[in-house]
């Protein structure tokens, strides 16, 4: 049976699963808001609550790529999921995978498995967030939760540059290479029966929000940042659990 793959959200991570992903022998369709033939980018959108779609691959795996865009009011995010679960059910999907964010854990110290609790829903950031996670897990889907990216064009000597952080310079950074991200996904579909309902990804390595910028910061010839305190902090995004389905960790943060 051919391998086939719906990718929604072809942009900054979408495409390079989607190149991946082709290059590793699936049948891929990627999506934006608009088609466009000329990148080979299928139609998926809502608008007035009507989905507007050109998908053709019946009997594939989804993945969710799609960001949440919390600050613009016309994202349409969770609607745009559940038309998406719906779809998918009605092309014979064979696995829906969301990309969701390790921010929906708490900001306090510890260590934080799949199995942590999730922080309070008391901000619209995270009622999305954990809202889009119950929809995909209500409909028999998989959650993966991406830490920090980073990787082409997302330099963080480049981005961080100068800025003023509200953090402490010893709190601990929770980083992901984009390979790794797609390297992730793509083996949690290749294991998919044999994988677990949640993953984090997460880069094992953790340095000091300090250490960590004024290094990028160095080797980018950029200014670094400063910090709001210089409290110890050690929040940790455990991203180790992926690794029983044969995944490793290849590129640094």
């Amino acid at each position: 049976m051919s391998k086939k793959l719906i990718i929604l959200g072809a942009g900054w991570l979408g495409n390079a699963l989607a190149r991946d992903a082709k290059s590793a022998g699936w049948q891929v369709e990627a999506t934006r808001r608009a088609a466009d033939s000329t990148a080979q980018i299928s139609a998926f959108c809502v608008t007035d609550s009507k989905l507007h779609h050109t998908l053709t691959l019946d009997d594939a795996y989804w993945v969710c790529a799609i960001p949440p865009r919390m600050r613009q009011t016309d994202s349409n995010y969770l609607e745009t999921l559940k038309q998406a679960l719906e779809t998918a059910k009605s092309m014979a999907c064979r696995g829906f995978l969301l990309c969701s964010s390790t921010a929906v854990y708490g900001t306090e110290d510890g260590e934080f498995t799949e199995l942590a609790a999730l922080a309070e829903r008391d901000t619209k950031r995270q009622q999305i967030l954990q809202g889009a996670e119950e929809m995909v897990q209500n409909a028999g889907g998989k959650i993966v939760r991406l830490a920090g990216l980073v990787g082409p064009e997302r330099e963080p000597g480049r981005f961080i540059s100068g800025k003023h952080l509200s953090s402490s310079s010893f709190a601990r950074v929770n980083m992901l290479h984009q390979q790794d991200a797609v390297n992730g996904l793509l083996c949690i579909l290749d294991n998919w029966s044999d994988a677990a309902p949640i993953y984090n990804l997460c880069h094992p390595s953790h340095p000091t929000k300090q250490d960590y910028y004024h290094k990028h910061c160095t080797q980018h010839g950029s200014v670094p940042p400063t910090f709001g305190s210089d409290t110890k902090s050690e929040r940790i995004i455990s991203g180790s659990a992926v690794c029983q389905l044969g995944f490793e960790y290849q590129y640094e943060i």
